[in-house]
C-alpha cells in the first residue's frame, strides 16, 4: 500500500509541474515578463518571496514581512546583516587539528618494530578518520541550523547556491576545517561580485584539493580545475576548446597548499610564465587573467543569469528574458545585487508560472518544515540521516556539477520518505521500513530513522500552534493550517478533502492528536512538496 501511494503521489506531483510547463510554455512577451511589479502586494506574494529568497517562515513572520511592502522587503533582503549567527564549531579555530594530532604522534614510532609501527599508524588513522567524521557531522549541523535561524535569509540562500555552483565534497577534501573555510568564503561574497568570488575560488584550499590543483606545476599542469572553470563555473559546455583548457591549466600552476595549516602560497618558479592562447586572447596569463578572459565573454553572464533565474524563479527562461538579464549583469561587472533586485521586483517573479512551481529541495523541505512548525534546533544526526535519504547532504555533493534540481528531487522512494518524516515530526505517523521503500533491496538496513533519533526529534507544540478556540471552526482551522503549511490558497478539491477529514475526526472535541493527523495529511500531499 505504501509503495502504491508513493507512486501515486509521484505521478500526481509530476503531473502538477507538467501542467504548469504546458500551460505557460516558453513563449510570451519579454516586456510584460520583466515589467516591474507594484509596491502593493498580497500576503501570498510576500510568502513566495520569503520562500524563494530564503527558507520561509511561520505565519507571524510572513505577516511581518508583508507589512514592509514589496520594495522595502526586497531592499531588506539585499541589505540584511546576520546578527544572531551561532558560533562555528570550536575545532575550526585550529589549523587542521586532527591532522596536526596525527603528525605530532608519529614521534612515538621511534624504537618500534616495523609491525608495531604499522599497527600504531593504523590505529592513529582510524582515530583521525573518526575525528573527521565527527567534525563533518558537527559542521553540517552548524550550517543547517544557521540556515534555519538566520536573520539574513537571502545571504544564506546564496551560500547554498554557491555551494552547488562551486561544489567541493568532504569525501575527497577530507579536511572539515577547509570545507568550513570555503563555506565562509561563499558567505563573505554571497551578494557581492561574481568576479571577485571566482578569483577567490581559484585559490580556495578545499577547491584546490577537490579539483587537484594543489600541486599543479609547470612541468605537469593538472587540467581538472581549468576544465571545470570553463565548463561548469563560467561559460558552459560548448563555449571553449580543448586547447583553451590546456592553456588555462598552465596559467593555474604554481600554487601550493600546506595541508596542515590550510595556507596557500604562490611559488613563482613552479608557475608557467610563458605565453598562452586562451579564449582568443594571447599573453602570459596568470589565474586572474584567465578568470577575466572568461568573464569578459558575454556568454558567461548568460550562463550565470540562466542558473540564477532557474534557482529563484522557474526553469528555462526565454532567450529574450535571459539576454536582458545577462546584459544587466554584464554591464554591472557581475555585481549580484542589481541583478537580484531586478528579479525580485519583476512581475514575472510573482506570476502564476513562478509561484508554487518549484519542487522543494531536501534542504528547503527540512528547514521550511522546521520554521513553519516552529520546532527549534535540528539535531545534526537527524539532519544527516534525513537529507541523506532525500538526496542532498550539504558538504557532500554527488559530483563536480553539484546536485540535479527540480523533478530530480522526487521519486517514489523520496516522496515516501518525505511523507513518513512528516508523520514522525507531527507525531501522527509511524516509521517505515527502508526495505519496503527500496523494494526489498535494503535488507537488514532497519527503519528510516533509528529509535534514538526518533526519540530526540523536535515536535510541534500543537496546543500553541492551534489554540482550542481555533478548533471550533473547521473551515477556519483548515484555512489557518493551510496558511501555515502552504502559504497559498487551497484548491477547492484540497479544501473539501481537508475539511471533510477534519469533520470526521472532530467528534465532541478536537484533540492534539487529531490536529497532528490533519497536519500530517496536509504535509503528505503533492502540493506540500512545492514552493
Amino acid at each position: 500500500i505504501a509503495v502504491f501511494c508513493g507512486k501515486l503521489l509521484f505521478a500526481t506531483l509530476l503531473k502538477l509541474t507538467h501542467q504548469r510547463d504546458a500551460t505557460f510554455g516558453v513563449f510570451g512577451s519579454f516586456i510584460s515578463m520583466m515589467k516591474k511589479a507594484a509596491d502593493k502586494w498580497t500576503i501570498y506574494e510576500a510568502a513566495h518571496l520569503l520562500n524563494r529568497a530564503g527558507f520561509g517562515g511561520n505565519p507571524e513572520e510572513v505577516r511581518s514581512f508583508h507589512k514592509k511592502g514589496r520594495y522595502r522587503a526586497v531592499d531588506w533582503l539585499l541589505k540584511a546583516k546576520e546578527s544572531n549567527a551561532s558560533s562555528a564549531p570550536d575545532w575550526t579555530e585550529s589549523p587542521e587539528p586532527a591532522l596536526a594530532f596525527f603528525m605530532e604522534r608519529q614521534q612515538e614510532f621511534k624504537g618500534l618494530s616495523a609491525d608495531e609501527t604499522e599497527k600504531k599508524k593504523r590505529e592513529l588513522r582510524q582515530k583521525l578518520q573518526k575525528e573527521r567524521r565527527l567534525q563533518g557531522l558537527s559542521l553540517l549541523g552548524w550550517w543547517i541550523n544557521r540556515m534555519r535561524a538566520t536573520d539574513a535569509p537571502l545571504q544564506e540562500k546564496m551560500v547554498l547556491f554557491w555551494h552547488d555552483h562551486f561544489p567541493s565534497s568532504m569525501q575527497k577534501v577530507r579536511q572539515p576545517r577547509l570545507m568550513w573555510q570555503q563555506n565562509e568564503l561563499f558567505r563573505k561574497e554571497a551578494l557581492g561580485s561574481f568576479r571577485s568570488l571566482t578569483k577567490a575560488v581559484v585559490v580556495d584550499p578545499a577547491m584546490m584539493l577537490y579539483l587537484d590543483s594543489a600541486q599543479s606545476n609547470k612541468k605537469k599542469p593538472n587540467e581538472n580545475f581549468a576544465r571545470e572553470l570553463l565548463e561548469l563555473f563560467t561559460l558552459g559546455e560548448g563555449h571553449f576548446s580543448e586547447k583553451d583548457v590546456k592553456e588555462a591549466a598552465r596559467a593555474f600552476t604554481g600554487y601550493q597548499l600546506n595541508r596542515r595549516t590550510g595556507e596557500v602560497n604562490f611559488q613563482r618558479r613552479k608557475w608557467d610564465e610563458g605565453e598562452k592562447e586562451i579564449l582568443g586572447g594571447k599573453g602570459a596569463f596568470d589565474t586572474h587573467g584567465v578568470v577575466n578572459l572568461a568573464l569578459n565573454k558575454k556568454q558567461c553572464s548568460k550562463y550565470l543569469t540562466s542558473k540564477l533565474w532557474q534557482f529563484f524563479v522557474y526553469e528555462n527562461p526565454t532567450p529574450e528574458l535571459n539576454e536582458d538579464l545577462a546584459a544587466l549583469f554584464y554591464d554591472n561587472d557581475y555585481e549580484l545585487k542589481p541583478l537580484l533586485r531586478t528579479i525580485f521586483l519583476s512581475e514575472e517573479f510573482y506570476s502564476a508560472k513562478a509561484m508554487r512551481s518549484q519542487i522543494k529541495s531536501p534542504v528547503d523541505f527540512l528547514i521550511m518544515m522546521n520554521r513553519q512548525l516552529e520546532l527549534g534546533e535540528i539535531p545534526e544526526k537527524v539532519a544527516f540521516e534525513v537529507l541523506g535519504q532525500l538526496g542532498q547532504v550539504p558538504f557532500l555533493p554527488p559530483n563536480v556539477a553539484g546536485w540535479d534540481w527540480g523533478k530530480a528531487w522526487v521519486n517514489t522512494n523520496t516522496l515516501l520518505t518525505r511523507y513518513h518524516f512528516a508523520g514522525l515530526v507531527t507525531g501522527a505517523g509511524g516509521d517505515l521500513d527502508l526495505d519496503l521503500i527500496a523494494g526489498g533491496k535494503m535488507k537488514g538496513k532497519g527503519t528510516f530513522l533509528k529509535r534514538a533519533l526518533r526519540k530526540n526529534l523536535p515536535r510541534p507544540d500543537v496546543e500553541s500552534l492551534v489554540p482550542r478556540a481555533m478548533r471550533e471552526d473547521v473551515p477556519g482551522l483548515v484555512a489557518g493550517l493551510a496558511f501555515r503549511l502552504f502559504q497559498s490558497p487551497l484548491s477547492e478539491k484540497d479544501r473539501i478533502a481537508f475539511e471533510s477529514y477534519a469533520k470526521a475526526k472532530k467528534g465532541e472535541s478536537f484533540s492534539n492528536a487529531d490536529v497532528a493527523e490533519l497536519m500530517h495529511l496536509m504535509m503528505s500531499t503533492p502540493s506540500y512538496q512545492l514552493t
